[in-house]
C-alpha cells in the first residue's frame, strides 16, 4: 500500500497551523476592534452626557429645559444613532431626539403624547401651535416619564459621570442601547434628569461584516497557504528524490556508484554521508566475499586435485598393497584438510551473526598459556623448536575462544620458526589493557603484509604457495589460510585488537584484551 505524501502531509500540517494562526489573529482583531468601538462609543456618551449637564446647570429653572431645547438637543446632533430624552423635576419627559428605537415599550409611545401636553404648559410664548408640534416630535419616541425607563444606574447630580455608570439594555426590534441617566440641578434647586442613548446596531452590523471578511480572509488565507506550502515543500523535497534516484543506480555491477553531495541541502549532508558510507561498507562486502568465495573454491580445489591426481595415477597399473595404503593415508591427510578448512569457514560464519554466544569468565592467562605449551610439546619437538613462558595477568575472556587465538599463533609461529629457533609466549598488564605476545625467530615480514595477513585465504605469494624467503612457511601445505582470520575474528568479539610486527630479531603478534569494568 502506498503511503501518505510526505510533501502533502506537510502542506496541510502548515495549513493547520496557518488556520490556528489566523483564528487567533482574527480573535484578538476583532475583539480589539470590539473593545475599541465600545472604548469610543462609552466616550462619546459619557462626554454628551457631560456636556448636557452642563448646560442643563445653566437654566433657571424646569421651563428653561423647554425654551432651550434644541441647544442641550445639539451635544448629540451628528450622531444618529445618539438619541437623548431630558425629564423635569416632576418626572415628566419635556423634550426628546431620535428616541423611537431606544425602549421596546409600545405602550410608551402611546402615553407619551398625553404625558407631553402638561410638561407644553411649562414653556411660555406658544400655545396651541407649539403644543401641537411637541406632540407630533414627542409622540413617536421611547418612554413619557422615568418611572418607565428600564432599570438603570442613576448618576447623582453631585457625582462624575464616568463610563462605570453606562448601562445595556434591548431597544426595539431587539436593537441593543447602551446609555446613561443622569441627575442635572437647575438654578433654582430642582433637579432634571437626562437620558444620552446610542443605538449599537450599526456597530454590531460592522463587526458582524469584520468577522465575515476575517473568516473569508482566513480561508482564503488557510488554502493559499496549503498550496503554496506544497509547492515549497516539493521543491525542497527534490533533493530526496535526487537521491533516491542516484541510490536507484547502485546494482551489484556498479557497487562503486556513490550519491553526489555537490548540491545536497546541509540538512541532508548527513543522510548522504551516511548512504555514501553504507555504500562503502556493502562494496567492500561484496568484495571480500568475492574474494572469500574464491579463495575457498582455489583452496578446496588443491586437495581435491591431489586427491584426483593420486588416484588417477594409482588407478593407471596395478601396485602393491603397500602403495594403495599410502595412497589412502595421503587421501585421509587431504580430507583432514578440508575438513579443518570448512570447519574453520563454520566457526567464522557462526562468529560474524549478532547473537553468537560467549561465555565470559575470569582466569590467569599465565596458566592459559602454560597449558596450550604443554599440548603444542610434542609439536614442537618433532620442529625442534622452544617454547618459553613469562608474565603474569588475569584476564576476563572466553576461555575456549582464548585458546583457540593462541593455539593459531602458536601452530603458525611452530610452522615458520627456524629448527633450533625459540618461540616465546608472554602475559602482561597495563592500565586497563592485558596484552598476550606471541613471538617466534625468523625472517622478518615486510610491512605491506602485516595488516593483510589476518584476512580470509591471504597469502604473501599470489600463486598461493609457500615462501621460504618471507619467513612464513618450510613449504608445509598443512595451513587453511584462515588461522589467522579466526584470531581477529575472536578479538573483535571480545572487543579487542590484534596486531602483527616484524624485524630482523622476531616476529610479534600482540593479543590485546580490555580489563572489566
Amino acid at each position: 500500500m502506498r503511503g501518505r505524501s510526505l510533501a502533502a502531509t506537510l502542506a496541510v500540517a502548515f495549513g493547520v497551523t496557518t488556520l490556528a494562526v489566523f483564528v487567533m489573529v482574527g480573535s484578538y482583531l476583532y475583539l480589539a476592534l470590539e473593545r475599541q468601538i465600545k472604548t469610543q462609543d462609552n466616550l462619546d456618551i459619557v462626554l454628551a452626557a457631560r456636556h448636557a449637564r452642563r448646560l442643563g446647570q445653566e437654566l433657571d429653572a424646569a421651563p428653561g429645559i423647554r425654551e432651550h431645547g434644541d441647544r442641550l438637543i445639539s451635544t448629540v446632533l451628528g450622531n444618529e444613532a445618539m438619541s437623548m430624552e431630558v425629564f423635569g423635576p416632576d418626572g415628566k419627559r419635556v423634550i426628546e431626539h431620535n428616541a423611537a428605537e431606544v425602549f421596546a415599550s409600545s405602550s410608551a409611545v402611546v402615553e407619551s403624547a398625553e404625558r407631553a401636553e402638561p410638561v407644553e404648559n411649562i414653556a411660555s410664548g406658544n400655545a396651541a401651535d407649539e403644543a401641537s408640534e411637541a406632540r407630533e416630535s414627542s409622540a413617536p419616541a421611547g418612554v413619557a416619564a422615568l418611572s418607565e425607563l428600564p432599570r438603570l444606574g442613576r448618576v447623582p447630580e453631585a457625582a462624575r459621570i464616568t463610563e462605570t455608570a453606562i448601562g445595556e439594555w434591548t431597544g426595539r426590534n431587539g436593537a441593543p442601547i447602551r446609555g446613561i441617566l443622569a441627575d442635572v440641578r437647575l438654578r433654582d434647586g430642582t433637579t432634571a434628569s437626562v437620558l444620552i442613548a446610542r443605538n449599537m446596531s450599526d456597530r454590531w452590523r460592522l463587526l458582524d461584516r469584520y468577522r465575515d471578511e476575517l473568516n473569508l480572509a482566513g480561508a482564503a488565507g488557510v488554502l493559499l497557504a496549503i498550496l503554496l506550502s506544497y509547492l515549497l515543500i516539493r521543491a525542497a523535497l527534490k533533493p530526496l528524490r535526487d537521491i533516491a534516484a542516484s541510490a536507484s543506480l547502485v546494482t551489484v555491477n556498479r557497487l562503486n556508484t556513490r550519491i553526489s553531495v555537490t548540491r545536497v541541502p546541509s540538512e541532508l549532508t548527513a543522510l548522504v554521508s551516511a548512504l555514501n558510507a553504507m555504500l562503502e561498507r556493502v562494496e567492500s562486502g561484496f568484495q571480500r566475499l568475492s574474494r572469500f568465495t574464491a579463495d575457498l573454491a582455489h583452496d578446496m580445489r588443491t586437495p581435491l586435485g591431489n586427491m584426483r591426481g593420486a588416484a588417477e595415477v594409482a588407478l593407471a597399473r596395478p601396485r602393491a598393497v603397500d602403495e594403495y595404503e599410502a595412497l589412502i593415508e595421503s587421501n585421509l591427510e587431504e580430507c583432514d584438510r578440508l575438513s579443518r578448512m570448512i570447519e574453520n569457514v563454520l566457526f567464522l560464519a557462526r562468529a560474524e551473526h549478532p547473537q553468537f554466544v560467549k561465555h565470559m569468565r575470569e582466569f590467569d592467562a599465565a596458566q592459559e598459556l602454560t597449558h596450550i605449551a604443554d599440548y603444542f610439546e610434542g609439536i614442537a619437538e618433532d620442529a625442534q623448536v622452544a617454547i618459553r613462558v613469562s608474565g603474569a595477568a588475569s584476564l576476563t575472556a572466553d576461555l575456549e575462544l582464548f585458546r583457540r587465538a593462541v593455539s593459531n599463533l602458536l601452530a603458525n609461529a611452530i610452522r615458520y620458526t627456524s629448527r633450533g629457533g625459540e618461540i616465546s609466549l608472554d602475559a602482561g598488564a597495563s592500565g586497563d589493557e592485558v596484552r598476550v605476545t606471541v613471538s617466534n625467530e625468523g625472517q622478518p615480514i615486510a610491512a605491506e603484509h602485516l595488516e593483510r595477513i589476518f584476512d580470509r585465504f591471504y597469502r604473501i605469494d599470489p600463486s598461493r604457495s609457500a615462501l621460504p624467503s618471507a619467513g612464513l612457511s618450510q613449504g608445509s601445505t598443512g595451513s587453511t589460510g584462515l588461522g589467522l582470520a579466526i584470531v581477529r575474528t575472536i578479538m573483535d568479539l571480545h572487543g579487542g585488537a590484534v596486531r602483527a610486527e616484524s624485524d630482523a630479531q622476531s616476529t610479534r603478534f600482540i593479543l590485546t584484551f580490555r580489563r572489566a569494568a
